[in-house]
């Protein structure tokens, strides 16, 4: 008999059970490699999908203008007299064309078939020798003649739909102040320059005569109690002499301001305010030489002027208010137009911009507020005389000297943004100096958009900066304390407890933040402080007290247990901290620190600040931290603990010398991620920042950062807009922000890795 002794069980390792199982086993891992595959390939294509996405939203924003001839045929009316005025109503459908002799032509821009003709009231013999626009948009014009005299009028569009839908456009003459001509300047003296203003309360007239002398009269509006007429009563208005012959004169639409351009190449700019005495602000030397002025106009809002030169160029000038509160003219842009000299200049009635056409037959859009050249093109190899945009800037009329009229069709939807609007300072007008604004909207519709993205970057750095300021140091150290010397048992219950407030929602935080933390900071202003200093001197103390009691003291409490008795010295010192603030406010800040803070170290100080966002946002940002950062300490192979202390390492030596450089790519991380979270944060900034788009490294003031101005901004915004496309600009900035910080994260994590990995 054969013995069996000393032989194992006889298994069976092929059984039909086993390769089924086998083949399952290896199926399911074949789709866990597959699905985590797909799952990282689809995580990708999202985030490259939402990059092409945001690009082609921003894309458009950087775009150059384009046009496209449309239509060509002679210009309407009698070819031979000289054109004037030349313009379109709303839909750029009707055209106008005004000539000196005072002949209007209304007509279809697409086919130059006239609509209606008629005759300025003006006297037989009497031509139009200067003219000049009311606030721009307005339609209104005031015509100066060869006699002396001035009359105002306006060019009426009525808009009817008597089929349903079909829309009928019937364009007309107005004339405000009745049919009668105006006699400004004596007879016999012909007006080669003219302005003047309309509005509820008075009517003015300022004009320059061919003898030198200027002219001018308001005639104010009173409304008759008993038969509602308008009665109006004139005199004489108070003018200043020059030194040289007066060869334009503009008005700005509120009449407070004079611009006298003068043959010497000088513009002169008066006060109005005082009707009966002048007051000469500034004088601006524009040209020299032989170089002339051969153009000035008031761009939208009646501010700023526009100065063409009979070399080419073109330049913007408005008042800038000193710290004395006197007005000075200053050049505040040049725009290059590579032309022998400006033919014409037409303004866009809605934006900052304008259309230039050369001596060169050239045709040249500019906006001045982003100092942006959106196009030139050749036109013509004529000349041209007179050039004409369309109030919504879609659509071009242009006259050559041949007698034919151009139809552009016009696409520059933004010409209002360039690298330098959005990232460099800018000279808003009314401003003392160039500066770094956000104002994407306001009230009337002569603003001036200010698209900075500096100061919600500036915001967006400046409230991740305060946020990190406090959570880095706090959650690192505690958790290093809590991987590293902190007893198991409170481990447990510490680290769920911190990670269970990540699960809190900002907008909670947002919200306790700004509704009590940040009156509650300015009512305790001093307590706070007290609480950074006190605190951890009271630590520090308390651990000297506890080190030196007797052992029979300190060993009754288990190892690892000593944070629990560090909660009530931090809830004692906090309280004590706040109930001595009114106390030290007295003392030390006459009462009322915030007040303080601004009259003695002019320190402004607004209740929603940086130091909340600093509170609130790092409170949120903590928990991301402390996780990553624990885990990586506790993961650090307990070996090379054991071996470290086993040599004679004390337990702080081995913390720093072998444990903290082997996290350490686990730690930078969590820093990373913390940056990131901060970055992104909307709800706390939005709703504890005051949102208020500034550039101030003061902790006391407020900010607006990126993603809060989108959140803001983006509900009010037209789709395809250029404040809307701006808006997806901030999102693609924040996008590039953290895949460039991500991107650096992952390099040095990737060196320290290498460099402290364990084999």
């Amino acid at each position: 008999m054969q013995s069996t002794i000393g032989k194992g069980p006889d298994l069976a390792f092929d059984t039909p059970k086993l390769q089924k199982h086998r083949r399952m086993r290896a199926l399911k891992d074949k789709i866990a490699k597959q699905g985590i595959a797909a799952g990282g390939v689809s995580v990708i294509v999202a985030v490259t999908l939402i990059f092409f996405y945001l690009l082609y939203e921003v894309v458009p924003l950087f775009g150059s203008a384009s046009m496209e001839q449309e239509h060509q045929y002679a210009i309407p009316g009698n070819p031979a007299e000289e054109t004037v005025v030349l313009a379109m109503e709303e839909q750029a459908e009707i055209g106008l064309r005004l000539t000196r002799p005072g002949n209007a032509t209304f007509f279809r821009t697409d086919t130059g078939e006239t609509v209606v003709s008629n005759s300025l009231p003006i006297p037989e013999g009497v031509a139009i020798t200067s003219l000049n626009e009311g606030s721009l948009g307005s339609r209104t014009l005031v015509a100066g003649l060869s006699d002396g005299s001035v009359l105002l009028f306006k060019h009426d569009y009525k808009v009817t739909y008597p089929e349903g839908t079909q829309r009928v456009i019937t364009p007309g003459m107005a004339y405000p102040g009745g049919e009668s001509t105006i006699q400004l300047a004596p007879e016999g003296v012909s007006l080669t320059s003219v302005a003047g203003r309309d509005n509820d309360s008075y009517r003015v007239f300022i004009g320059a005569g061919d003898d030198g002398e200027l002219y001018g009269k308001l005639f104010s509006k009173s409304e008759n109690f008993l038969t509602g007429e308008v009665e109006l009563s004139e005199r004489q208005l108070t003018l200043p002499r020059t030194n040289s012959q007066i060869v334009d004169v503009e008005l700005s639409p509120d009449t407070r301001r004079l611009m006298l351009v003068t043959q010497a190449g000088k513009i002169e700019m008066y006060n109005l305010t005082n009707r009966s005495k002048p007051v000469l602000m500034d004088t601006a030397q524009i040209v020299k030489g032989s170089e002339r002025i051969t153009d000035v106009r008031y761009l939208l809002g009646g501010f700023a002027i526009l100065v063409a030169t009979s070399e080419g160029r073109v330049e913007q000038w408005f008042p800038v208010r000193d710290d004395d509160n006197n007005e000075t003219l200053e050049r505040i842009r040049g725009f290059e137009t590579e032309a022998s000299g400006v033919a014409a200049m037409a303004l866009e009635e809605r934006r900052k911009g304008f259309v230039m056409a050369s001596t060169d037959g050239e045709v040249a859009i500019f906006n001045t507020t982003a100092h942006r050249r959106a196009l030139m093109e050749k036109v013509t190899d004529q000349g041209i005389v007179q050039i004409a945009i369309a109030p919504r800037a879609n659509y071009l009329l242009v006259e050559t000297s041949d007698g034919q009229l151009q139809y552009w069709a016009v696409d520059n939807e933004h010409s209002d943004v360039s690298f330098s609007a959005l990232w460099e300072e800018v000279w808003y007008e009314g401003y003392q100096e160039p500066e770094y604004i956000w104002q994407s909207s306001a009230a009337n519709t002569d603003f001036e958009p200010k698209y900075s993205l500096m100061p919600l970057a500036f915001g967006t750095l400046k409230a991740a900066f305060y946020a990190m300021l406090l959570a880095v140091p706090l959650a690192i150290c505690g958790a290093i304390y809590t991987a590293h010397f902190m007893a198991p048992a409170i481990r447990r219950k510490v680290k769920p407890t911190i990670e269970l407030m990540e699960a809190l929602p900002t907008v909670i935080l947002g919200f306790l933040a700004g509704l009590f933390f940040a009156p509650f900071m300015e009512d305790h202003l001093p307590g706070v402080f007290a609480v950074l200093i006190i605190l951890p001197i009271a630590i520090v103390a308390f651990g000297f007290l506890w080190a030196n009691l007797p052992k029979s003291i300190r060993l009754g409490v288990p190892d690892g247990w000593g944070p629990v008795l560090l909660i009530p010295v931090i809830i004692l010192v906090g309280w004590f901290c706040f109930a001595i603030s009114g106390q030290l406010e007295i003392w030390f800040f006459g009462g009322n620190m915030p007040l303080w803070l601004t009259n003695e170290l002019g320190i402004d100080y607004s209740q929603r600040n940086s130091l909340v966002i600093g509170v609130a946002m790092g409170f949120a940002v903590i928990p991301t931290i402390f996780s990553i950062t624990e885990d990586a300490v506790f993961s650090v192979p307990k070996h090379l603990t054991f071996g470290s202390l086993a040599l004679g390492a004390t337990p702080w030596q081995t913390m720093t010398r072998v444990i903290l450089p082997t996290a350490s790519p686990g730690i930078f991380s969590a820093v990373m991620i913390g940056l990131g979270r901060a970055v992104g944060e909307t709800m706390i900034v939005l709703m504890a920042t005051g949102n208020t788009p500034i550039m101030d490294i003061n902790i006391f003031e407020g900010m607006r950062t990126l993603s809060a101005n989108i959140a803001v901004e983006m509900p009010e915004s037209e789709v395809g807009s250029t404040h809307y496309r701006i808006l997806f600009m901030a999102g693609f900035v924040l996008f590039l922000f953290t895949f460039v910080v991500n991107t650096l994260a992952e390099f040095v994590r990737q060196r320290l890795r290498n460099k402290y990995s364990v084999v």
